[in-house]
């Protein structure tokens, strides 16, 4: 008697597994799969609920949401900053993984921008996205001012850096200032004169009472190469001593190491970039960037504290959460 009821026992789970296949797996109607087994249509239900129930059949809701949750935690484990994780799947080209990470960024700045306040805002192609997709948000004396200079020998770059401020200022009904010198000096001693002006330290005092500053990372080998890479602003003679000072990366033109250091990178001294000690005093500091080629800018940014919280994208973020 035994043995009978094992027989039929193995026989439902035989036929609990077929029409549990052919209804997960193949998509099969249960009129469909009734017909197949020459049963009923509700003795089809009953043997994927039993199937259900005896394990046979694991049903779970990946939610993006749960798993980008995890991650953030993982990434706030690991790294001490605070990540917002845009869903995405693998295969979306760097255009679109840029698109999705920049309208992320411009909606959570309306969040963090308020009025009394003063944001400091480096130009690039990732921040030029951003203040396309920026909300609309009501602030009184709120000041957006330029990080760096975006000047070379070919153009004022006055156009492209002043078009990115005046978005990010009418978004948010507050003032903007321009910082109306070179991305780079010919030389440092004219920075260190050009620092000296009323004009200029108007600026630098601005930027000193930072309580958000909004940047992306430069990276010499994204696909999508930064602006400062392929817009004119550097020569060869510069490629070759960042190479040599064994730059990663940088920050509003000013470049920095895997390690984090920057001040002995020669090209800083004619960048016009805040200095990185400054950068840390900024209470919130923003840093959108999207696509794996950035990994390494962005862990030593991390490493270099740069960073408080970072919008990315989820392919980046499992190897930041994983690095």
């Amino acid at each position: 008697m035994a043995d009978h009821s094992s027989h039929s026992r193995d026989g439902r789970m035989v036929a609990a597994l077929t029409a549990a296949q052919l209804y997960y797996m193949q998509d099969k109607t249960m009129e469909v799969i009734a017909r197949e087994l020459g049963t009923s249509r509700s003795s089809v239900s009953r043997l994927l609920s039993y199937a259900r129930e005896t394990g046979l059949v694991d049903i779970r809701i990946n939610s993006p949401l749960e798993r980008l949750g995890m991650l953030e935690q993982r990434i706030r484990d690991r790294h001490h900053i605070a990540a917002h994780v845009v869903p995405m799947p693998e295969i979306v080209s760097e255009v679109e993984r840029l698109e999705r990470v920049a309208l992320t960024a411009g909606r959570l700045l309306s969040q963090f921008v308020d009025s009394n306040m003063i944001i400091g805002v480096a130009w690039g192609s990732t921040i030029s996205a951003v203040s396309r997709e920026l909300t609309q948000k009501e602030t009184h004396n709120t000041t957006f001012v330029q990080l760096n200079g975006a000047g070379n020998t070919q153009t004022s770059g006055v156009e492209y850096s002043s078009d990115i401020l005046q978005r990010f200022g009418s978004a948010f009904g507050a003032q903007v200032q321009q910082f109306p010198v070179p991305a780079f000096f010919d030389d440092p001693a004219t920075r260190e004169a050009m620092w000296r002006e009323r004009s200029t330290r108007r600026v630098l005092d601005l930027q000193s009472k930072m309580d958000i500053a909004v940047f992306s990372l430069g990276s010499p080998s994204a696909e999508v190469p930064s602006r400062v890479y392929v817009g004119g602003y550097l020569g060869r003679d510069d490629y070759r001593s960042l190479r040599e000072d064994h730059a990663i990366g940088d920050v509003a033109t000013v470049f920095f190491r895997s390690d984090g250091s920057w001040r002995d990178i020669r090209l800083n001294a004619r960048a016009t970039g805040p200095g990185l000690d400054r950068l840390r005093r900024v209470p919130r500091r923003v840093c959108v960037v999207a696509g794996i080629p950035k990994l390494a800018s962005l862990r030593a940014a991390i490493t270099a504290e740069l960073v408080t919280d970072v919008v990315l994208d989820e392919g980046l973020a499992r190897r930041l959460a994983d690095a």
